[in-house]
């Protein structure tokens, strides 16, 4: 029988990864979600019975243990942007990873990793950033042998990034971006996942800072992105304080509804976030062994679908080059 992984948050973007690659890897793997019948699609990435969803409350001492039960490794993939709710800032990145993080000392696993983000920092004007600096505190605190990553901006097949933009642009030709200027160091999901597994079985601790292998602007970002997709758009910076004004009305509509609208356009927070660069200080992907993967590698993968014609745009391009007998 092979060694138990719980993974908390293991049906969200980046947690499926590390599902995925941790039953490659012949662990036995327990998905916590909040909704495991929605989580179903992780049974798929090993054997019969080897990855399984279950029930868990991360605001709930003994849900998390329940969780853990006969565990050898934990991984907390846990994280939000709603700054408001039951499942805000404070309960989700701070108690509840202090809480994971006791839980796993006290049944004594043997590794504990713990995904924050690239840009913690407790000082930070962002409320997202500060509550991940203060959630890595409270693991350290409770779990010193713990591995800490914290990627930069993830890219993937179901990414909030570039499938985001690669919508907006089909609706205009302009496409406003807040921090067009701003750096970014985008890490492919499935890199951080191996980095993941990697921490958990070579042993390793501390901290480490995740990117991929290009730096650029998130304007550049969102010019490559409209290549890859044939599209031509006006890439145009929205001024910050026209950004903080339009996060502040969604987020009004948040509050008033009592999060039954959720802001999942721009927040207030968000805004503060795209004011900061978001690159890497070290080579955490290379001290955990990852060779980074180049984004022009993986988004023609799954942003072939927001091209004019879709699927069929490269039978079309191609089929302009064909001579025709007069």
């Amino acid at each position: 029988m092979g060694k138990l992984v719980t993974i908390y948050g293991g049906s969200g973007f980046l947690g499926r990864y590390v599902a995925r690659r941790m039953a490659q890897q012949g662990w036995r793997v327990r998905v916590a979600s909040r909704r495991p019948n929605e989580a179903l699609f992780v049974k798929t990435y090993g054997a019969v019975g080897q990855v399984e969803p279950v029930f868990c409350n991360v605001r709930d001492d003994a849900s998390v243990a329940l969780a853990m039960k006969g565990a050898d490794a934990v991984v907390n993939c846990v994280g939000t942007f709603d700054k408001g709710g039951k499942n805000n800032f404070q309960a989700v990145h701070v108690e509840a990873s202090g809480r994971i993080a006791r839980a796993a000392a006290a049944a004594g696993v043997g590794a504990l990793v713990h995904v924050s983000a690239l840009g913690a920092d407790s000082e930070s004007d962002s409320g997202y950033y500060k509550s991940k600096a203060e959630g890595e505190k409270a693991v350290s605190a409770a779990f010193p042998g713990a591995a800490i990553l914290r990627p930069s901006v993830m890219f993937g097949a179901e990414d909030g990034l570039f499938n985001r933009f690669a919508s907006l642009s089909r609706f205009g030709p302009i496409l406003p971006l807040v921090g067009k200027g701003t750096r970014f160091q985008p890490v492919f999901v499935d890199d951080v996942a191996s980095a993941a597994v990697t921490a958990i079985e070579g042993g390793k601790k501390g901290v480490f800072e995740l990117g991929g292998p290009e730096v650029a602007t998130l304007g550049d970002l969102v010019k490559d992105m409209l290549t890859v997709i044939d599209r031509r758009r006006l890439v145009v910076a929205m001024p910050f304080w026209k950004a903080r004004m339009i996060g502040g009305v969604f987020d009004f509509v948040s509050f008033v509804t009592g999060g039954l609208i959720t802001n999942a356009v721009l927040t207030r927070d968000q805004v503060k976030m795209l004011r900061h660069d978001n690159v890497a200080k070290s080579d955490g992907l290379g001290a955990l062994g990852v060779t980074p993967t180049p984004m022009h590698v993986v988004l023609p993968e799954y942003l072939w679908r927001y091209r004019p014609s879709g699927q069929y745009q490269a039978i079309k391009d191609s089929a302009r080059n064909l001579r025709t007998d007069g």
